[in-house]
């Protein structure tokens, strides 16, 4: 009995000992909640009373140094963006590939970084701005300084082809800065994506979406500007892997942000969105194929590469200091109007997803600073449909490119002392483009209008030949050609330079076209180059009498000039001592039956000739360079020693027949010398050079042009010929130069005139191209190892500045070369052959 009391009374106490043992907060909150509650509440206040004092400061000094710390990190790492940014100016082309945007944003999803150097380093990002004015619209990328130089632009040039890009230092898309006495006044917007991101916008569309974009501020004032910005970032790791927690989340019908699920949490009857896999009784079928084809449309933009982008637009003007409130108020609602309009064309993209308006404070700096925080994701499409050129042919205000860029094929020649320069490739990475001196032998053909950039380029290429040592003759009939080579030629090679100047006062150079062994054929020359100048007043008797006249001086002893010619024709007594002097029964007989005319017969046959004789020999300049005695310069040797033949004949100084027979002279007489290497082996031959600018004048040899480019190859002349439409020239002269100057380089050119030379650049440059390409802005097509290489386009660089002084020097060098051949220069022979003084080296 004992013992059943002792267990009896134990039993309780084990019973209590064991719910101690297993007892929890569950379990004390199932026996009493508001006790575990009031319990907790208790040992939170204590644990805050008791770290409080401590934790408190220490958490809030932590948490702001953290702000202060990433705020500064972010402002340096803005300074690094900003750093060296360029402006990348876009020329559209004449025709815009409507995929080219997708493609340009795909290239560029090359700048994202590996995700360890994004957390800690950063992402780049761009900006795709289209800047209004009055005088049209601008599209510009603005490339922060860490993207390397050229990536931007050649992935610009590769997706839209024929588009030019210009590159700047980066500037604000609108000014800061007001000018003097004014004060700027502008409005401003961000657009958002007004639902979760997850959701796309729309990428398809009947017509160019920007169009509506691009009309909305027509007709700005001359202070007004507007500035549509486009932020964008690629991105990957994190910000695509929450985007496609977002998708799920609008998949199954709940809310994105967190305070929204807590709300769905607590908001009875909410019933989720079902899949489009399943059936809820009662669902309309309309309802459910909306959401499958919202599902469809997330998975489509998530799993293509996404770029963070954000949406700025301004439209700002100027107004006086002291306007009025009125007037002050009244300009803003034109600005708010102008704001309106450019919002508004972005609701052609609505779709699934659509844009909302958002505030911009401090509109003009915030668009200048191209700061990028937290944006809304957009996959590369929808980039692309919000931000390219514009596809519409007839976009006003466009500025667009006059030719497609074409680069130059391999093996184009780039730089050397056997290259003569051309330029630079525009197309890529700016190359400089040449011509091999080997490939040179097969002549250049240059046409380009007044001031489109001729003479530079053949400055640049007679300034590399003279600088190689190769001999150069240059035929300049307006005279800036010369006066730049003058005023660039290194001082060393002034002793090597001839210099003929019709403006000068000093004595030229004697060039007569008379003298060498071969009189014939300078007879004949001379002949050709007056019957092709005077040919509408030219007949056979003029052409008998001036040929029959020249032969007969070049068989008299002494030197033969024109000067003697009208001595000739008119003194009895010169022309029977003349008569007595040669032995050619053909011209005795000529001179008997001219003898036997009376004197008016005489006077009426030599007067088509002698006013052309007499204008030419009344010019001082031509009187004393082409008829003043001996010849001082040796054509032979400008052409072999490296010599430099600069011929100055401005039309101006000389008129224009003068000058075409002077410049035909020139040529002549280098024609003549050239053909003279025949006797020297072609392995010594060295490379020589004729430029003739404005050559439809001076291209009037005896000789088929076509037969004279064909040797001039063999004899190592390599002809440079310019000119500015293909009018200007004869046919045969025309087909001569297409066939035989198989280099070609054409600057902008008419309408008519590309036609007919797209035939040497189809179908890489067609006839738009050529009479489209900008000033310094060439289409070339160049000989390559004995063959047409494909044409490219390029651009010429410009002349080195101008050395002080240089022009005089030279001339001055130059003088040294106008003296005669002979031991004393004041010694000449006279018509007998004896020596005399010549008044005019006397002097």
């Amino acid at each position: 009995m004992s013992w059943i009391i002792t267990a009896t009374s134990l039993a309780p106490s084990r019973g209590a000992q064991t719910v101690g043992m297993y007892a929890s907060p569950v379990t004390d909150y199932l026996r009493d909640p508001l006790g575990a509650f009031q319990h907790v509440l208790a040992s939170l206040r204590d644990l805050a009373l008791l770290w409080g004092p401590i934790a408190g400061p220490m958490l809030t000094i932590a948490a702001t140094a953290a702000v202060i710390a990433r705020s500064r990190w972010r402002r340096r790492y803005h300074e690094r963006l900003i750093t060296d940014a360029r402006l990348i100016t876009v020329l559209a082309p004449p025709t815009v590939d409507p995929t080219g945007a997708i493609t340009v944003w795909s290239n560029l999803i090359g700048l994202l970084r590996p995700g360890w150097l994004r957390r800690f380093g950063g992402q780049p990002h761009l900006a795709f701005e289209l800047t209004f004015t009055g005088a049209g619209v601008q599209i510009r990328f603005w490339v922060p300084g860490l993207v390397p130089p050229g990536m931007v632009e050649r992935a610009i040039e590769a997706a839209w082809p024929g588009a030019h890009t210009r590159t700047n230092p980066a500037k604000p898309p609108i000014p800061t800065r007001a000018p003097a006495g004014r004060r700027i006044e502008a409005v401003g917007g961000e657009l958002r994506l007004a639902l979760p991101e997850a959701l796309p916008i729309r990428t398809e569309h009947p017509a160019d979406p920007i169009r509506a974009l691009l009309g909305a501020p027509v007709g700005l004032g001359p202070h007004e500007r507007a500035c549509v910005q486009i932020l964008a970032r690629p991105v990957a790791g994190h910000r695509v892997t929450k985007a496609r927690r977002a998708a799920r989340r609008v998949h199954s019908g709940s809310s994105v942000h967190l305070l929204g699920r807590l709300l769905d949490v607590i908001t009875p009857g909410k019933t989720p969105k079902p899949s489009t896999g399943t059936r809820t009784p009662g669902l309309d079928r309309q309802t459910s194929l909306a959401y499958s084809a919202q599902d469809r449309a997330i998975v489509e933009k998530l799993r293509g590469n996404q770029f963070e982008t954000r949406i700025r637009y301004v439209v700002a003007t100027t107004v006086s200091e002291n306007a009025a409130p009125g007037e002050v108020r009244a300009v803003r609602e034109v600005l708010r109007g102008r704001g309106h309009a450019i919002a508004s064309a972005f609701a052609a993209y609505s779709e699934h997803n659509r844009y909302r308006r958002i505030r911009l404070r401090h509109p003009v700096p915030a668009l200048a600073d191209r700061r990028l925080g937290k944006g809304d994701l957009l996959s590369i499409p929808e980039l692309a449909a919000i931000a390219h050129l514009p596809i519409d042919d007839s976009t006003p205000g466009l500025q667009r490119a006059g030719a497609k860029a074409v680069p130059p094929p391999p093996g184009i020649a780039t730089t050397g002392e056997q290259i003569r320069p051309i330029g630079l490739s525009d197309s890529g990475h700016a190359r400089p483009v040449g011509l091999h001196i080997a490939d040179a032998r097969h002549h250049m053909h240059i046409l380009g209008a007044t001031g489109s950039g001729k003479s530079e380029l053949m400055a640049r290429m007679i300034l590399a030949d003279a600088d190689a040592g190769r001999g150069v003759v240059v035929v300049d009939p307006k005279g800036d050609l010369v006066s730049d080579i003058l005023m660039r030629l290194p001082a060393q090679l002034g002793e090597k330079v001839v210099l003929f100047d019709a403006d000068s006062r000093a004595r030229p150079p004697v060039l007569n076209p008379l003298e060498g062994a071969d009189k014939a054929r300078a007879v004949d020359n001379l002949v050709s180059i007056f019957s092709r100048i005077y040919a509408s007043s030219w007949g056979p008797r003029t052409d008998d009498i001036l040929r029959a006249g020249l032969l007969t001086l070049t068989g008299m002893s002494g030197t033969p000039t024109l000067v003697d010619l009208p001595k000739l024709l008119t003194v009895p007594a010169y022309r029977a001592r003349a008569c007595d002097q040669i032995d050619d029964e053909v011209l005795k007989g000529f001179w008997s039956w001219y003898d036997d005319l009376s004197e008016a017969s005489r006077a009426q046959v030599i007067a088509p000739l002698m006013n052309k004789v007499r204008g030419f020999l009344l010019r001082p300049f031509v009187r004393a360079a082409i008829a003043g005695g001996e010849s001082t310069v040796d054509m032979d040797e400008v052409l072999n020693t490296g010599g430099i033949c600069l011929v100055r004949i401005a039309r101006d100084a000389l008129g224009m027949e003068t000058a075409r027979l002077v410049g035909s002279i020139v040529v002549a007489r280098t024609w003549q010398a050239a053909t003279r290497r025949a006797r020297v082996p072609q392995r010594k031959r060295r490379d020589c050079s004729l430029y003739i600018d404005e050559c439809h004048n001076f291209l009037n040899l005896a000789y088929p042009m076509e037969d004279m480019l064909a040797e001039a190859r063999g004899y190592r002349l390599s002809m440079t010929l310019a000119h500015q439409y293909l009018g200007q020239l004869p046919k045969e002269l025309e087909e001569g130069i297409s066939t035989n100057a198989r280099s070609k380089i054409f600057f902008n050119a008419s309408p008519e005139d590309a036609k007919r030379l797209a035939r040497h650049t189809l179908p890489r440059l067609s006839d738009h191209d050529l009479s489209n390409l900008g000033v310094y802005h060439v289409a070339a097509r160049l000989v390559l190892g004995g063959e047409e290489a494909p044409p490219f386009t390029a651009v010429t660089e410009k002349l080195p500045p101008a050395i002080p002084g240089r022009a005089k020097a030279i001339r001055k060098a130059a003088k040294v070369n106008t003296r005669p051949p002979t031991a004393d220069p004041t010694i000449v022979a006279d018509r007998s052959g004896q020596p005399s003084v010549d008044p005019r080296r006397a002097a």
